[in-house]
Parts: C-alpha cells; structure tokens; sequence
C-alpha cells in the first residue's frame, strides 16, 4: 500500500511527489513507553516563522554569493521543457558549459564516441553554491556529465526549488569531490539536499551532504499504538494506565537523548506497573486507526480527518491504480511513492537510481521518513557512513521503499522517532496506510548505536525482504521491541552476521520476530543482549524461525518478570535449531534459556545444545529441562 501524494509530472519531475504524511513532534510515549525526551530533537522543534511544506518554496533568501539571475538562463538555448515550472536555478551563462560541440543530437543517434567519454564530460565546478547549481541544470540539459567539484571546498544552500536544495537530477550525473561539503545553511527555509527523479542517475564520490531538513506542522503519535496490531506483547503494555507510567517519564526526561539508560529506566518503571503475562484488550488509537488484535492482515485504508490542510496534499500519485466504484478500498499502486517530507539528505524516487560511493551523510533530518537517505527506487551506499540523522517517522539513518544495497558502510548514531533507527525497510501505518518494504541487502557493514521509541532500533523491516551478511547490529535501542533488529510481516536473512550489545526496554533484545514474518539465522551470534521483558536473544511471535550452527549466548531479561533470556517463543510462533548453541543466558524468572508458550513449537536437533543458562534452561520444550 502506499500514501497520498502528488505524483512526478510525466517521468522526470523538477519536484517532489507531495507529502503522504503528516509530520510528527514526538512529545511523549504513554505506557511501557514512558515520556522519553529527545533532547537532541528539541532545537529543530516547529518554529513559527517556518513556512509550510506547501509554501516552502515561496520564501527564497539568498545571499551575495548566491545570487541567480531570474532572466532565466538556463532556458536559453534550447534547454529541455521541465513540465511548465519556473526554473528558479536559471541564470547567466556559464562557460563550463558554453562549448556544446561534438555533442549534438546527430553524433549520440549515430553512436559517434560511445556514450561520451567521461573526460570529454568533466567539467570543474568552482566553490561556488551558483556555479554548482547552474551546473546540474547545464547537466540535466546536456544528457548528463560529470561535475568535478572544488577540493575542501563547503557548497552552501540558502534556498530551495520546490523542497529541494539543488535541481532534481534527471540524467546520468556525478558529483566528484576531495574533502567536500554539500550543505544548507543553518537558518535557511527547510529542504533537503538531493532528489534524483525518474530517469535520473546520481553517482557522489568523496562527498560530505549534511544539514538537509524537511518538516512540516507538528503532530504526535504514541508508538505503542502504532505497533500494537503487530504484536500482542506491545497491546498489553500499551494498555497500562498513564499514572503507571509516570515513574518512566520523570527519569526518562532528565536523561540525554543519546543516553541508554533512558530506555532501561522505562522498562523498570513500566514493568512494576503490571505484569504483562495477562494480555490485555488493544488499546484503543490516538494517533492512528485502531486495527483488529492479532497480525494486521486486513490493511484497510483509514479514514484521515478533512482539513484544509489534508485536502491541499492527499492527492492521489498518477501511477496508483484508481479506486473501483463502489469498492471498499484503493487498489495499491505497483510501487510506493515518497512523501514531501521523506529524505532530508537525499531522496530517490521511483525510477530513480543512486550510487554513493566513500562519501557521508551526517546530521540531516526528515520530518516523514529518511533522515539521511530516502530510496523509492535503486541505490547502492558503499564505503559510506550514514551518521548522526533523524526521522520524525522511519529510517533515522536510511529508509528504503525499493531495492538498496549496503557494503562495507557504517550506519551509526541515528534516530528513527517511530521505527528503524538505522535502517527501516518499509513503515507502519500511522496517519496513513503502510508503506511495504522493498529489498536490502546488507554486507560487511556497521550498524552501531542507533535508537527509536518503537521497533528495530538499528534495523526493522515491515513487508519486505532483509539480509544481513558478514554485518555486525551493535548497541543499539529500541524501547518496545528489537534492540537489534525487529521484524514484522518480513523476511529476514542473517547469515554469518553478529547481533551484540543491543537492548530494549520491551521484548527482543538482539531479535524481534513478529507478525506473520519468516527470519533464518546462519552461522550467526546473538550475544550480550539486554531486555526489559522477554527474549533479551530472540523474541519469536507468530513466526517461524530457523537457527543453523548459530550461538544465542550470555543474553539478559534483567525485567522484574523476564524470561526466556535465550529465546521467548509465544502466540503460535515455531523455531527450529540445527547446531546451535544456546549458552549463559540469564532470566529473572525462569527459564533463562528458551521459553516456549502454550500453541508454540520449539524442535532441537540432536547436535544443538541448551545448557548452563540461569535459573533453568528450559520451560515446555521437548527434550530439554
């Protein structure tokens, strides 16, 4: 399913799709969830002399250096029509781009010189944020090219196109630079810096793109109701009545918001108040449509509240299919389609593609999802870091709607509100309908301390595919579920991959394994994780999940009710291990190995071992005491 927007304008658009959702100022989190501040949040707060995402483009400062011609430059000489817009990044000519010959549209026909020798194509852009811009829209008019950029030099954007810091890409373009920034300024209108449009083809090398920001009207949301139809664990303690979670929000506010022990005093508090053995009713939404209890299935489009506001930006994309006469629900479009506000360093829409290579994304920060990187379509991150980021919504560091490729990368110290600090493949309603994972692929990559108040504090996937291979998922946090990674309606691959150090004040500290999903784990260790309830390893509801010569090992349930320190197997999930060791875990209650619920399947192989775990290794498990 997909969100309202505005669809790109026949390909190859010069701005982005509307927003699907609304933004979110994330002020407090009831129940097991506390009131946990984020500091670190509390300067980009809404300020009241910020446009609105749908004027941010009316408001257009500039400094001297940064002045652009309006005598519209870039459309002289026969430029490319860019669907009838103004071209605000028009001006005078510049002589990179003056010398057009052997590059007229009868050579390209006939072949001559390939595609263009790249040196032919390079063209030196000056540390000059007008020449940068002028250039990207000489490159977008001219088939594409290479843009070779001032070494050490700091781009700096003060205004914006439509949402966007630099012209949307549309042809094959690289950015090369040594040492070099791409930023906004710091008191500038928010936008983001790069948006690569359908056709359009990025490549950034040795670049810095940092200070993006995207938001819009402050609104909050509780993710303990945004994640209750995904788990039982999560309705029953988001059921507790706000005066029991009062402890949690007077010692979570006090403490900074990179802070772990934010998270452990939550699940302390949250867990004197009542003892989550006894499910309770869903609790009703606040913030987004109540759905069945149980794996929500039935993904019925909600009704959003009509406002002038919601009436300005929830039309429908072209490419969505439209809604039947008489039907109850819209067909879902063939892909997802991107919200105004996702993808504060960089966005890729549908048909997009993106290569960013030995470069970084740092402090940029979404108001929907994506704070460092949105992808809607193909991009491959490789060498890169990805750090310091926020989304109000998913995806702190990364969010991916398409296909993504991670490599020998490090997604480290960022902060998805909602879900996925590190890494969120696909969203849960919240305001609106779901947004389905696409496809990741992770290898030899770092995701190391990132946080959310939801699920999946370095990685979470909601109805797409997941591997993790050679990768390391380290001390991160999540409050509710899935310190390391959580799960939901998903596949998950992990092999030779390490789960350690991670915590969470709810279910699964290293694992969360929820909602219909289907997680295989080879050749992997679980180690030293922390939870505030059950399954400090591995959390496993109403999955199915296979171990193969893998390690669950000195995980902790410090809860006063924790169990199943190893793995907590509950609400009909099966989990299969096949050489595979599970060691020195600890419980409050017992077992401190595997618990396994009532309707739930645990099945050992003769070569699996489950011993030395504390009180005792194992409750209603065959073949194991």
């Amino acid at each position: 399913m997909s969100n309202d927007v505005t669809s790109t304008d026949g390909g190859a658009s010069t701005a982005p799709p509307t927003r699907r959702r609304r933004a979110l100022w994330v002020a407090g989190v009831a129940g097991l969830t506390g009131v946990v501040g984020l500091a670190a949040l509390g300067g980009v707060a809404a300020r009241d002399d910020k446009p609105k995402a749908d004027q941010v483009s009316d408001a257009q400062p500039s400094t001297n250096r940064q002045s652009v011609s309006d005598d519209g430059g870039a459309d002289k000489g026969g430029a490319k029509d860019d669907g009838g817009q103004d071209d605000e990044w028009s001006g005078d000519d510049w002589s990179g781009f003056d010398d057009r010959s052997g590059k007229n549209g009868k050579d390209r026909e006939d072949g001559k010189d390939g595609e263009h020798d790249e040196k032919d194509r390079t063209k030196q852009v000056p540390c000059d944020s007008d020449k940068l811009i002028q250039a990207i829209t000489f490159a977008n008019n001219e088939d594409g090219g290479v843009l070779e950029l001032a070494r050490g030099c700091t781009y700096t954007l003060t205004r914006n196109q439509d949402g966007n810091g630099l012209p949307v890409i549309t042809e094959h373009i690289t950015l090369k630079g040594e040492h070099t920034t791409i930023g906004r300024e710091a008191t500038a209108d928010y936008f983001r810096i790069l948006n690569v449009g359908a056709g359009g083809h990025l490549t950034l090398k040795g670049l810095s793109i940092r200070g993006g920001q995207t938001l819009q009207s402050p609104m909050t949301a509780d993710p303990a109701t945004v994640w209750a139809p995904y788990s039982a664990q999560v309705r029953s303690t988001a059921a507790q009545p706000p005066a029991a979670a009062a402890p949690a929000a007077k010692s979570a506010t006090t403490a900074a918001p990179s802070a772990k022990p934010a998270a452990a005093a939550a699940a302390k508090s949250a867990a004197t108040a009542a003892k989550p053995a006894a499910k309770a009713a869903p609790v009703k939404a606040t913030a987004a449509p109540a759905k069945a209890a149980g794996k929500p299935a039935a993904k019925a489009a909600p009704a959003k509240p009509v406002t002038a506001a919601t009436k300005a930006t929830t039309a429908k994309p072209v490419a969505a299919a439209a809604k039947p006469v008489g039907a109850g629900t819209a067909v879902a479009p063939l892909v997802e389609q991107p919200g105004f506000t996702d993808g504060a360093g960089v966005l890729v829409q549908p048909g997009g593609r993106a290569e960013i290579l030995d470069s970084e994304l740092l402090y940029n920060q979404s108001g929907g999802n994506g704070g460092g990187l949105a992808n809607f379509g193909s991009t491959r991150l490789s060498k890169t870091t990805v750090a310091h980021n926020t989304a109000f919504f998913f995806g702190g560091g990364v969010f991916n709607a398409g296909v993504l490729q991670v490599d020998e990368s490090k997604i480290k110290d960022n902060t998805g509100i909602i879900g996925g600090g590190g890494i969120s493949n696909g969203a849960a309603d919240i305001f609106t309908e779901d947004v389905n994972g696409g496809s990741v692929w992770v290898y030899k990559s770092e995701i190391t301390d990132n946080e959310t108040l939801g699920f999946g504090g370095g990685v979470l996937d909601v109805e797409g595919t997941t591997t993790l291979h050679q990768t390391t998922v380290s001390d991160n946090t999540a409050l509710l579920a899935g310190g390391g990674i959580a799960v939901a309606d998903s596949q998950l691959t992990l092999k030779d991959a390490t789960v350690v150090k991670n915590s969470t004040a709810g279910v699964g500290g290293g694992v969360a394994v929820t909602s219909d999903s289907v997680a295989t784990i080879e050749n992997s260790r679980i180690t030293d994780n922390t939870a505030g309830f059950f399954g400090a390893g591995l959390y496993n509801e109403d999955s199915v999940t296979t171990l193969r010569e893998s390690e669950v090992t000195g995980n902790r349930a410090v809860g006063p009710f924790g169990s199943g320190g190893g793995i907590y197997n509950t609400d009909g999930g099966e989990i299969s291990l096949h050489r595979t060791k599970v060691t020195h875990n600890f419980a409050t209650l017992p077992p401190g190995g595997i618990s396994n619920g009532l309707f739930s399947f645990v099945r050992l192989d003769d070569e699996s071992v489950v011993s030395a775990n504390r009180p005792t290794n194992c409750l209603n498990v065959p073949g194991c005491f």
